[in-house]
């Protein structure tokens, strides 16, 4: 089992279980040491997944949102229009980011939850000297976007498709960018 299938499971584990689950009941399940489990739990955590700790072992907030990675593309002057496309139906905006050959991926923090934060953001790109990030990569970006559920992500992919803001990723592209190398 691949360190990404075990933190999976870890994570079916947890939102099946309604009481904590120990770190050492976590490793005799999955076979590897509790130290494991601990690196695993650290890196979940750093992918916003929120699971606690407890005196009792680990719990996962079981109403946490969903995530899903976009690769897009538009202009400038259609930005409003994909960003309001995926807060119309149920989602929000945690970043942008592009994937530079050269560079890797460079990453820009949006937490944009609403229309208004949208006019906030337009505004102060309109205010300023720099230019949005998608315009180091020719207009293609990615954004990382939470909703309640699969359906509504799945909804949200529908609509960009139709809207043609989505684009294919290349075979130089990594599949994961939130694994570490």
């Amino acid at each position: 089992m691949s360190g990404e299938e075990r933190r999976n499971q870890i994570i079916h584990i947890l939102q099946s279980s309604d009481t904590p689950i120990s770190g050492v009941k976590l490793a005799k399940m999955l076979d590897v040491s509790r130290q494991v489990i601990v690196q695993d739990v650290a890196l979940l955590r750093a992918k916003d997944i929120c699971i606690h700790s407890t005196n009792r072992g680990y719990v996962i907030d079981k109403n946490q949102e969903t995530l899903r990675v976009f690769k897009v593309i538009h202009t400038e002057e259609e930005t409003a229009e994909e960003l309001q496309t995926i807060i119309d139906l149920g989602g929000w905006v945690k970043d942008v980011f592009v994937y530079h050959k050269t560079y890797g991926v460079i990453r820009g923090e949006l937490n944009i939850h609403s229309r208004y934060d949208i006019e906030q953001y337009i505004a102060e790109l309109k205010s300023g000297k720099s230019s949005q990030l998608m315009n180091v990569t020719s207009g293609y970006h990615y954004h990382t976007v939470y909703a309640r559920d699969e359906a509504v992500l799945d909804r949200i992919q529908e609509l960009l498709g139709e809207k043609g803001f989505l684009a294919k990723l290349q075979e130089y592209e990594p599949v994961n960018f939130w694994e570490e190398s």
